[in-house]
């Protein structure tokens, strides 16, 4: 299988100005060249705002913007942002492919410490899609705390473990700490793309963007500053490490509720 070449984009965020965000992203993709794969901050048209009046229809702005851009990079555009459906509000990411044809997975773990949970929906199910062989499972920011949710399987198993997210600098040893633990102990490369600057809350976010592979080596970081960052992800490697050091088939067992989904396509 051919390598996987994803590129992250690690950026301030305007607050509540989605016309501004999608500029500034735009702007930024430009110099982008050939990737498989664009990776855009939690919440990237608003930043973490928990206004629902910034919450757009899937047919709104963003989406479209997502699609348009996914089709003139020929790439897959992935990122979350507000969404109202069925009169609910949800934190969704869009994995958006040039064909258009884009699926979506909505926070499952909303964050205790603001009112995420009093105004969006969380998700019962985990999504695991497929890019030219790679089979890749994104989550959103607070779900990196819960080591269940994400844990890898060979029945609905991933190569890449995916993580967008608006987390904040005082927290930024969990951010590191976690993102680690979650390659090692699932066998997976894991990207974890933040935000960084200062937002409207006073809210301070290092960025502290990393891609880490199975062994939990560190392939890229890179803390406070902005960045366009491009790396290949490759699958021979990720197969020697799971064949030498077969550890996943010793795991443990469950399952994780009646309600709780997993969904692969």
């Amino acid at each position: 299988m051919k390598n996987l070449r994803v590129t992250l984009i690690q950026s301030i965020l305007h607050w509540e100005n989605i016309s501004a965000n999608l500029e500034m992203f735009s702007e930024k993709i430009s110099s982008v060249g050939e990737t498989d794969l664009i990776v855009l901050p939690e919440t990237f048209t608003t930043g973490f705002s928990m206004n629902p009046k910034f919450a757009e229809s899937m047919s709104g702005s963003a989406v479209k913007w997502m699609k348009k851009l996914a089709l003139e990079k020929d790439c897959v555009v992935c990122g979350s942002l507000m969404i109202q459906e069925d009169r609910k509000f949800y934190n969704r990411l869009v994995w958006m492919p040039p064909d258009g044809e884009f699926q979506t997975y909505d926070k499952r773990h909303l964050f205790c410490l603001s009112d995420e949970p009093k105004f969006f929906t969380a998700s019962n199910e985990r999504l695991i899609v497929e890019l030219n062989g790679w089979k890749i499972c994104p989550l959103i920011c607070y779900d990196l705390r819960f080591p269940v949710w994400a844990r890898n399987t060979f029945e609905n198993g991933y190569d890449v473990l995916l993580y967008v997210a608006n987390w904040p600098e005082r927290r930024n040893v969990a951010w590191k700490t976690l993102l680690l633990a979650r390659a090692i102990e699932n066998q997976a490369y894991v990207i974890g793309a933040n935000r960084v600057g200062v937002d409207e809350k006073n809210i301070s976010h290092s960025g502290d963007s990393m891609v880490i592979d199975a062994l939990g080596k560190i392939l890229y970081h890179k803390e406070q500053e902005e960045d366009i960052f491009t790396i290949d992800l490759n699958y021979e490697e990720l197969k020697k490490v799971r064949e030498q050091l077969p550890f996943l088939k010793d795991a443990d067992e469950f399952v994780l509720n009646p309600k709780s989904k997993i969904k692969s396509h």
